[in-house]
């Protein structure tokens, strides 16, 4: 019987998984089998097929973090608790930053407004996926939610997209003049409006558009202002969350319509302290 992952093989594994998805973030070739071949005097007489599995799961725990992973090793789940912490670890110490996606966020933005616009998650008739409780816990510990807040470049990246897409949506239904009008508002007049872009519906009526970035998957938690939430009920038949996703690899995207309560929780996070 095969003893569980010490924290040694787990650091072991996981730098090296870092190693690879730097290069390949970087668009520098390297070679899985000799990471393999390299790695394996590390361990502890590891198959190189419980080796490939790990890396899987330290993609599917990048991703539950709302962070990029390596493209190749398709996410793996029940992973332990222990290789979370590992993972933890590495970026509590380590260089790597979002900054280093930032040429892959540029390359999407300048590739186009063709952004693929799906069902949401609460939409598409499909049963929670499985390992939705787990994803949800690692999202928690890496705070996916704040992070994505605070990256002031991924939410600017995320909103030039959806400007752009708005824009060429019109286009393409023939509403030139309407498509000239879209305002990216949050650039133009700074946060605060509640919605990031002004765009149109192609029967004119007035579409606010409030964009939520991330590169993690579809279900990655997401901060909404009191503001935001305020002119969501205020302007229901106006107001939209454009929720886009698997920004640094693929972008996708879907919408959310008030109530937004309908298809998220909504759990209060702070409260505003008053002078008596």
């Amino acid at each position: 019987m095969k003893l569980p992952w010490s924290d040694n093989e787990n650091d072991s594994i996981v730098e090296d998984y870092f190693s690879m998805l730097r290069a390949e973030l970087q668009k520098e070739p390297y070679n899985k089998a000799a990471h393999r071949r390299a790695l394996m005097p590390k361990l502890n007489n590891r198959s190189e097929g419980s080796v490939e599995f790990k890396h899987q799961n330290i993609s599917a725990i990048l991703k539950g973090a709302g962070e990029i992973w390596i493209t190749g090793y398709k996410p793996a789940f029940n992973f332990q608790n222990s290789l979370i912490d590992a993972v933890a670890r590495y970026l509590a110490l380590s260089k790597f930053s979002s900054d280093t996606t930032r040429p892959r966020r540029s390359r999407a933005v300048s590739d186009g407004p063709g952004l693929y616009v799906g069902p949401a998650p609460t939409l598409s008739n499909q049963p929670p996926p499985d390992e939705l409780e787990q994803m949800t816990a690692v999202a928690r510990r890496f705070d996916a939610a704040g992070r994505d807040e605070r990256n002031a470049a991924l939410g600017k990246a995320g909103e030039a997209i959806v400007f752009e897409h708005e824009r060429m949506a019109l286009m393409q239904a023939g509403r030139h003049q309407l498509a000239d009008k879209v305002r990216w508002v949050s650039q133009e007049d700074g946060d605060g409006a509640g919605y990031d872009i002004a765009s149109f519906f192609p029967d004119g009526r007035q579409r606010l558009v409030e964009v939520k970035t991330t590169n993690g998957w579809e279900r990655t938690p997401f901060f909404i202002s009191r503001n935001e939430l305020a002119v969501a009920e205020e302007r229901r038949e106006e107001w939209c969350l454009f929720r886009v996703w698997n920004f640094s690899s693929e972008p996708k995207a879907f919408e959310l319509y008030p109530p937004l309560d309908r298809h998220v929780s909504l759990t209060a996070t702070t409260f505003q302290a008053s002078f008596h």
